[in-house]
């Protein structure tokens, strides 16, 4: 069996984000062919996706920005739409608690929801993986890349086929977050977020200025948060009984060995009645 190496677990990370790669291309295409229909320059789209580096936030960034509202509305909307970021990093802690604040800083900005699908799964197998953050910059520099570059085959081919976004593109996002999202529903914080957010966009989706959307957000994280906090409670609980029951199961022991009726171990050669 090969010897885990940095490279080696790089590639791996970048290699299991293709599919994931697949279904974000044509979100990127739409998103730099919107940005050519709004009043934003192109090398405004370009930079967005360059230091923003998401993509919900920037689609609605952008719309927000073609209907001419103000910007403590548009930064408010795009802090809350990623603040569900705030879960994933939440679930990925642990396993970058050791790194130095240049790595942390480095893999939180590469941060997506398909790289956090990808980079779960692979720490839930492989959890005490000493190299698993180069496993995490494989995935979180092959989704950056690929965001970049079908954001500027969007921004030129934006301005030659207007009608571009129109031609249902968008589906393959779709079916990428389904599929990122149905595996994570088998664990309860994730669940609870996703149904709490799906019911309050539904019901809140008549608001203007997609607050729907907001209000959904905040409260699927909100929820995800509380439902988390409450896992990791009861399980520091259900552990701290089982020691308690440890400790008092080992005392009840040590007591029936010093009790006059216990069972103590003699060394050979000893008896009841002492030596004769």
């Amino acid at each position: 069996m090969p010897v885990p190496s940095r490279a080696g677990s790089f590639l791996a990370g970048a290699r299991d984000t293709v599919p994931m790669i697949v279904g974000a291309a044509p979100f990127g295409l739409i998103f730099g062919a919107l940005v050519a229909s709004t009043p934003l320059a192109p090398w405004h789209g370009q930079l967005m996706s360059l230091t923003v580096f998401a993509g919900s936030s920037q689609f609605i960034a952008a719309g927000l920005f073609a209907t001419g509202v103000g910007y403590a509305v548009l930064w408010a909307t795009t802090l809350i739409v990623n603040l569900r970021h705030m879960l994933y990093a939440a679930n990925l802690l642990p396993h970058v608690r050791h790194l130095n604040a240049r790595w942390r800083v480095t893999l939180g900005l590469l941060l997506t929801d398909e790289t956090f699908a990808v980079t779960s799964s692979y720490f839930h197998r492989h959890p005490d993986d000493a190299l698993g953050h180069w496993y995490f910059l494989g995935s979180g520099l092959s989704m950056y890349l690929n965001w970049q570059l079908w954001t500027l085959a969007g921004l030129l081919f934006g301005a030659a086929f207007p009608r571009l976004q129109t031609l249902g593109l968008d589906f393959a996002m779709v079916a990428t977050f389904i599929a990122i999202i149905v595996p994570q529903m088998a664990r309860m914080p994730w669940a609870v977020a996703t149904v709490v957010a799906g019911a309050a966009a539904y019901l809140c989706r008549g608001l203007p200025y997609k607050l729907g959307l907001l209000a959904a957000v905040a409260l699927g994280i909100a929820a995800g948060m509380a439902a988390l906090h409450r896992q990791r409670r009861d399980g520091e609980q259900h552990r701290a009984t089982q020691d308690t029951s440890h400790e008092r199961a080992a005392g009840n022991d040590a007591g029936r060995d010093n009790t006059p009726g216990g069972t103590a171990t003699r060394a050979p050669g000893s008896s009841a009645g002492g030596a004769r």
